[in-house]
């Protein structure tokens, strides 16, 4: 996973400094093909390579030194970003794997999944789990997670299956008019051709999603997914195969017990008749 996420900050750095390989393999003599490979995490990047791209691409300071370091530690398993580090920085490793991901299969326990919010619902869940952080991160926050949701836009938008607990619906966010409007969002997105969503509802009892939320990013078939658990210590990225193979279970056990998307579109209509 580490390596996925170097290779797509190392092509984003790449692009953003204006060269093509062509211009890279020539100020830095690395070979071309070697450079495909890298920018498409088939191959490890050797360090003095490595530092050779980051010196042409302008880059130093901290992002230097986290790109380094993903170089270092690219073969290790599981990973835990910590609150530190996540998002205070221009981009952060979950927004770089789930814009490389073809598909986001998320369970949400409390919260309408972030790809599916409203910028007023969205606003009020940051403040409301981050009380004491400043305004201005809070909003950095917001503007973040709505310019993800550019992903379910463009001609081969990510595919995401949202499955959520009934809760998630009746607590109030905001006021009464940010969840009518959050509801009158889900409906609507939840017709799109690419957009899943089903509702665990209360009569389902107890079910193996109640100990918390997760996602599950989807890559090419010959990827391993990645599962995201979003922790009070930080983010968590699992990576076993057990841990894919257990949450992906999970996942289809959700799916069954959930209300279809037929009947889940019928509740989400009377809650929206009711706000």
């Amino acid at each position: 996973m580490r390596l996925r996420r170097l290779a797509s900050e190392l092509r984003r750095l790449r692009q953003a400094a204006g060269l093509s390989q062509e211009d890279v393999a020539e100020k830095t003599k690395v070979n071309i093909v070697t450079l495909y490979r890298i920018e498409t995490a088939q191959a490890k990047p050797q360090l003095r390579t490595l530092i050779a791209l980051l010196d042409i691409y302008g880059v130093t300071g901290d992002t230097h030194a986290d790109l380094l370091s993903l170089q270092k530690e690219a073969k290790q398993r599981g990973w835990l970003n910590d609150l530190e580090a996540n998002l205070l920085g221009q981009y952060s490793a979950y927004i770089g794997l789930e814009a490389e991901a073809r598909q986001a299969i998320n369970y949400e326990s409390l919260f309408v999944p972030g790809l599916l919010q409203t910028e007023d619902y969205a606003r009020a869940v940051i403040r409301g789990v981050r009380p004491t952080a400043p305004d201005d991160e809070n909003e950095n926050r917001v503007t973040a997670r709505m310019q993800r949701q550019l992903l379910l836009e463009g001609d081969k938008p990510l595919r995401l299956w949202a499955i959520l607990d009934q809760a998630a619906l009746c607590r109030k966010v905001g006021s009464d008019a940010v969840m009518r409007d959050q509801l009158a969002h889900l409906i609507q997105q939840a017709q799109r051709p690419h957009i899943t969503v089903q509702v665990i509802p209360f009569s389902a009892g107890a079910h193996p999603g109640m100990p918390g939320s997760f996602i599950v990013l989807k890559f090419g078939p010959d990827d391993p997914d990645v599962i995201h658990i979003d922790s009070m210590a930080g983010d968590l990225f699992l990576e076993k195969e057990a841990d894919i193979r257990r949450y992906n279970q999970m996942c289809e056990y959700l799916r069954a017990i959930a209300l279809s998307p037929a009947d889940t579109a019928a509740l989400l209509t009377s809650l929206h008749r009711d706000h």
